[in-house]
């Protein structure tokens, strides 16, 4: 039985020439959709911090791990990472040294390194105690999530580390573990 409207080559299980370029059309539309749902969903995991978010951030005094005040108005003037992680969270863990290299080779440059642990007080202790950081820490526990939300991750994903300049400006933001290309371009920053 063959149907008078379908393509001879489609009795044979071919697929005609145009329906092959219709199909690949779609394809290609489909993956536009697809790649502009994926830009919406990066922009929405890392949005924009509220204007009010760095005057909030530095009127805030933290805890340090062995119960001392970190206050962020002292960091205020100073190109500053902030870099917000947890013993929990093994990219965190991962980039920490890297962090810590770049705090320990570009502090006489006028950086400075805050981590920021989206943690309990005795995990961040006992990590801080195997493997000890230059930079100042301030554990901060559940409500790490609502400050690193103000300062644009959206989702509360960590690591997330955000970059001001000296005038407090922002430099950068990023949602995933730091790399070398990062740090070196932040090094390399006036």
């Amino acid at each position: 039985m063959t149907d008078k409207n379908m393509p001879p080559s489609a009795e044979h299980g071919e697929m005609p020439a145009a329906l092959s370029r219709r199909a690949w059309v779609g394809v290609a539309a489909g993956a536009a959709l697809l790649g502009a749902g994926g830009s919406w969903w990066v922009h929405r995991r890392t949005s924009d911090p509220a204007d009010h978010a760095l005057d909030a951030l530095w009127a805030q005094t933290f805890t340090g791990p062995q119960g001392e005040a970190v206050a962020m108005e002292q960091f205020r003037g100073r190109k500053l990472v902030i870099n917000f992680w947890a013993t929990w969270c093994p990219p965190c863990v991962e980039e920490l040294p890297m962090l810590n290299a770049f705090f320990t080779a570009n502090q006489a440059k006028g950086w400075t390194v805050l981590g920021l642990a989206v943690d309990q007080l005795e995990p961040v202790q006992r990590f801080l105690k195997r493997q000890p950081l230059a930079f100042p820490v301030a554990v901060l526990g559940a409500q790490g999530l609502t400050v690193t939300q103000s300062l644009g991750n959206a989702s509360g994903s960590l690591p997330y580390t955000a970059v001001l300049a000296a005038d407090g400006g922002w430099v950068q933001r990023k949602l995933g573990k730091v790399n070398e290309n990062d740090l070196a371009a932040w090094a390399a920053l006036p």
